[in-house]
């Protein structure tokens, strides 16, 4: 090895889904949102003026930020944007993981968590999830560095209800607590916690008032069909949000592009096809759950846009293949404890029917 390699800092990086370009697929691996975004997006997006992309954007995303807060109920010094939740969440391990003490994980979480953890220099420990995917409340009472878990998980779908997520802050008060709700969304019911308002019951946003060193992440990638504009955020308290633009206008003020940022306030405007398209996906994923318990397939009791299945007989990485092969993609982890496992996003309901046939020649051909 050269001499100047022993410098370079060497991590095992996160593997993203396959992102192929062959036409006809049934993409069902990255948990994408199968539907266009809001009307109000493209329209924001085809307003963009020549002047407003020849110069740069606003530091602070304000507009964004303001949107944001306003439809959270909260103040806008009270929320961080950033380039996708990815780009929020690697920068709240910057910034609120420094003690030296172990963060802590689930074992069988979102694959990121880990990568920045070794990029920064961060110790980690992760803790076991129960039989049935779910975090033991009691493993993360320890004396710790930081918290952080999904919720729901990923890839298993589970959802944490508040009572537990309060009962791990309470233990918890001297570090930082960040909960990444990239799929909230989607475990919303009809009843919402106030009018108007598109916080689900089961999202930690109900807490921050209650706790000072509580952050909680979302993102515009899955319930808002914006992925591919790369917009997430942060709601905490005001000592937490300052203590984040510190890091990011220590190396990067201009983080966030104009189209993104109009896009992101015309979504967070269109409530109406936001609840539409949510419910349609939640719909969709209820049935799907009948049909796939009808084949034989068993899955946790997923509150995502996707399921976490295994079948008794037919083996999760051959299956993969398989559908692979069919032109359908989902997403096969090769680690044990999950390693006979599928997650499979949902889709609109003509993906879903073709990979419900699918399936059901595979079990009729056992």
């Amino acid at each position: 090895m050269p001499s100047w390699e022993n410098n370079v800092r060497k991590v095992v990086p996160y593997t993203p889904g396959e992102q192929p370009k062959i036409q006809g697929l049934i993409k069902l691996n990255t948990n994408e949102n199968p539907y266009p975004p809001s009307p109000g997006v493209l329209e924001a997006l085809s307003a963009l003026e020549a002047d407003s992309i020849r110069r740069y954007p606003d530091p602070a995303s304000g507009a964004l930020t303001e949107a944001i807060a306003a439809y959270v109920g909260v103040t806008p010094d009270r929320v961080f944007a950033g380039v996708g939740s990815d780009d929020v969440l690697a920068m709240s391990f910057l910034t609120f993981f420094a003690s030296g003490r172990p963060v802590l994980f689930p074992d069988i979480t979102y694959s990121f968590y880990d990568v920045w953890a070794d990029l920064f220099r961060i110790p980690y420990e992760t803790q076991k999830l129960d039989a049935d995917f779910g975090i033991v409340n009691r493993d993360y009472f320890k004396e710790n560095g930081g918290v952080i878990f999904p919720n729901p998980n990923a890839p298993t779908g589970v959802l944490k209800g508040l009572e537990g997520i309060r009962e791990i802050l309470d233990h918890n008060r001297h570090v930082v607590v960040i909960v990444d709700e990239a799929y909230i969304d989607f475990a919303q019911d009809a009843e919402l916690v106030r009018e108007g308002s598109g916080i689900p019951a089961s999202s930690a946003l109900n807490l921050i008032d209650s706790y000072e060193n509580l952050l909680v992440v979302q993102t515009c990638s899955k319930s808002r069909s914006m992925a591919g504009m790369r917009i997430g955020y942060a709601v905490g308290s005001k000592k937490l949000i300052s203590y984040l633009n510190d890091a990011k206008y220590s190396f990067n003020s201009y983080t966030m592009n104009q189209a993104a940022i109009a896009a992101g306030c015309a979504a967070f405007r269109d409530d109406a096809w936001f609840r539409e398209c949510t419910a349609k996906i939640i719909r969709t994923r209820e049935r799907v759950k009948k049909e796939l318990s009808a084949l034989g397939f068993t899955f946790p009791d997923s509150k995502a846009n996707f399921l976490f299945v295994t079948h008794p007989v037919l083996p999760a990485r051959e299956l993969f293949a398989r559908l692979r092969r069919s032109n359908i993609l989902v997403r096969y982890f090769d680690r044990p404890g999950i390693d006979n496992y599928l997650r499979v996003t949902i889709g609109t309901d003509d993906e879903m029917d073709a990979l419900i046939s699918f399936l059901k020649r595979e079990v009729e051909a056992l």
